[in-house]
């Protein structure tokens, strides 16, 4: 397995989502959205193209609205690549074009003049310039066409007008914040030293097996965990609506493609050594990519699947960044959250699955604030992204704990997934949302630091307890 840098959902490379914005907003208009930042209007795109990040007649057309979204991202793409490849891909077009009509009117004169006993012999070997020439000119256009696609694979999202125009993290923009920071008579550990005194964690052990960001848990902590995700799947599927679904945990190239992955963040992901598959940074890779290639009926819209699975990321990119503990590890469990919706309600989609993953942290009480993500912080396929960020006492600090994207039509223009409206028509584009719902090691880290008690052991939040068999506390032994 070749190890290569850190993937997508819930990171910042590829994050993905608020009411509260900067930079004068305006409402959204039908058809599109407007901001006074960009100055221009985000269409919404017609269903046409495959594998295309964003349709190629916005580009052609209306080049302005692209050049400004990757400038309000921080972008360094140049459009200018695009502009110029696509100029000699129609010009090539063009004089293909040009040249099968002189062929077309010579072959009627060539057969003319056989027709007549005249000598056709000038114009023969004209013709056989001709087609040489057509036949260059055709390989030159798809070739400059296949160049084109390439380059659009590598342009993210354009970002919502309701998106705060910012530089980076630090012009995030807070929504919402919920439930009361605990207060302690004693200076509140971190996770980790909570974990290791209770037999509970094992670092030193995870780092003989398989070196650093690697952890094991044991007994109650490993417990502890299974139990979050029992509860967040439990929750998803009777309450919130969500099938679940147990997918693959390796996928081929065209999958991780699907989403956005590849190629921009081949180096984000763990290969797998002479196979071309990979293993699955988030769920939302094989969740999204479950209906790729298909047409799907709008009155099964909205679709929403739910898993929990293992998820695999280098982290390359935060050496030096919590090297201690579970927040940033080569492995972890997550529930991700998946939907397919109808264009028109996508963004209600993405205020329901805000409002799930909100739920689950106020049913374990534990307090957190919602953010929008900034155009200069969101993820490559995002064009709307809600970070939800958890109280660490041990950190004293909020710390990332789920995503939720709204990537629009994206994800599912390079994966080819379409639904076919009631009133007929032809196939459109749904949008793609995913959240985490929730990851259960930074769960973990935020239910021990919020229930430690002083003399070391730890409560279990009420809503745990059915899956520990009703223990409601961890003591030392």
């Amino acid at each position: 397995m070749s190890n290569v840098r850190r993937g997508s959902g819930g990171t910042a490379a590829l994050r993905g989502s608020g009411p509260c914005c900067r930079g004068g907003i305006d409402a959204p208009h039908a058809g599109g959205y407007t901001n006074r930042n960009f100055g221009a209007r985000f269409p919404a795109f017609p269903a046409q193209g495959r594998f295309l990040m964003l349709d190629l007649k916005l580009l052609q057309k209306q080049p302005e609205v692209v050049a400004a979204a990757l400038a309000a991202r921080h972008s360094a793409i140049s459009l200018d690549e695009f502009l110029d490849l696509d100029r000699r891909r129609r010009a090539a077009l063009a004089e293909v074009e040009a040249l099968k009509s002189k062929r077309n009117t010579e072959s009627a004169e060539v057969a003319r003049r056989k027709k007549a006993g005249e000598d056709a012999s000038d114009l023969v070997a004209e013709l056989g310039v001709l087609s040489d020439r057509i036949k260059a000119l055709d390989v030159e256009a798809e070739a400059l066409k296949d160049e084109v696609a390439a380059w659009m694979l590598n342009v993210p999202n354009i970002p919502d007008a309701s998106v705060p125009v910012g530089k980076d993290e630090t012009e995030n923009v807070e929504v919402r914040r919920w439930g009361e920071q605990p207060k302690f008579s004693f200076p509140p550990k971190e996770h980790w030293e909570l974990g290791a005194a209770l037999d509970g964690l094992d670092f030193e052990r995870a780092g003989r097996l398989a070196g650093a960001r690697f952890s094991v848990s044991r007994g109650w902590a490993a417990r502890l965990e299974r139990a979050l995700m029992n509860f967040y799947l439990d929750v998803q599927t009777t309450e919130f609506g969500h099938t679940e679904i147990l997918p693959p945990f390796m996928v081929n190239r065209a999958t991780m493609q699907g989403t956005g992955q590849l190629p921009k963040f081949a180096e984000d992901l763990f290969k797998i050594e002479n196979w071309d598959h990979y293993l699955i940074p988030t769920a939302e890779v094989p969740l999204t990519n479950l209906h790729a290639g298909e047409v799907l009926d709008e009155a099964e819209l909205p679709i929403q699947y739910t898993a929990g699975t293992p998820c695999f990321r280098s982290e390359a990119g935060s050496y030096g960044k919590d090297t201690k503990g579970l927040i940033r590890q080569h492995q972890f469990i997550k529930v991700e959250m998946v939907h397919f919706a109808h264009p028109g309600r996508s963004w209600e989609q993405l205020e329901t699955m805000r409002r799930y993953a909100e739920t689950l942290l106020e049913r374990l009480e534990l307090p957190y604030r919602t953010i929008t993500l900034c155009t200069g912080d969101m993820g490559f396929c995002s064009a709307k992204t809600y970070d939800l960020e958890v109280w660490l006492p041990g950190q004293n600090t909020y710390r990332e704990i789920s995503s939720c994207s709204n990537c629009t039509d994206f994800q599912a223009r390079r994966a080819n997934i379409r639904f076919r409206p009631k009133g007929g028509g032809k196939p459109e584009f749904v949008h793609t949302l995913n959240g985490s719902g929730l990851p259960t090691g930074r769960s973990f880290v935020a239910v021990v630091e919020n229930y430690q008690q002083e003399d070391g052991s730890i409560r279990i939040p009420e809503a745990l307890q059915p899956y520990m068999d009703g223990l409601k506390v961890i003591r030392p032994k």
